[in-house]
């Protein structure tokens, strides 16, 4: 078997995306709790200046995709999602290392997320990007499955080590 040498590329979405990230949230991140990330919610997130919507690209196709808000000492990883056939080539990884750039730029000095409890692929992929699980959360989706917080330190300008003299 040939090595997949293809990098990824990350670029901002465009409207032209929307749909396509809407139905991935729907088949990759919401299966079996009813479908709350439609085409107007993604494109109002695609419109807020205080997001970031980007799309990871393999060549020429859609490959995965992350919405995150930021705040001014804590930025929130909305939805994170890779199609199945790239799953595992560091497409995830690629698109939450690029969302964590500005975060990191602007002295943020937390991103946090959830995740499904019953998802441990999930958290073991968060725990590998040094996200640590700090709470569960029981009912959190639709008010019948738990989820997962994690949390990632950042450093910030709130940091101690940071703002020392």
């Amino acid at each position: 078997m040939t090595p997949d040498t293809t990098a990824t590329t990350i670029r901002f979405a465009a409207a032209a995306d929307v749909a396509w990230i809407a139905e991935l949230s729907r088949d990759r991140i919401e299966g079996g709790l009813g479908w709350s990330w439609t085409r107007p919610r993604v494109l109002r997130c695609l419109q807020q200046p205080e997001s970031n919507v980007v799309v990871g690209v393999r060549g020429s196709e859609r490959a995965g995709f992350g919405i995150m808000t930021y705040g001014d000492t804590e930025a929130h990883l909305l939805l994170l999602a890779v199609q199945p056939r790239h799953v595992r080539r560091g497409v995830g990884a690629a698109l939450v290392a690029w969302l964590e750039r500005p975060a990191v730029v602007a002295g943020i000095e937390r991103v946090s997320l959830e995740a499904r409890q019953d998802n441990p692929g999930a958290r073991a992929f968060y725990r590998r990007l040094g996200y640590a699980e700090i709470e569960v959360l029981p009912g959190y989706y639709s008010g019948r499955e738990a989820c997962v917080r994690l949390a990632k330190q950042l450093g910030g300008c709130g940091n101690s080590a940071a703002a020392a003299p």
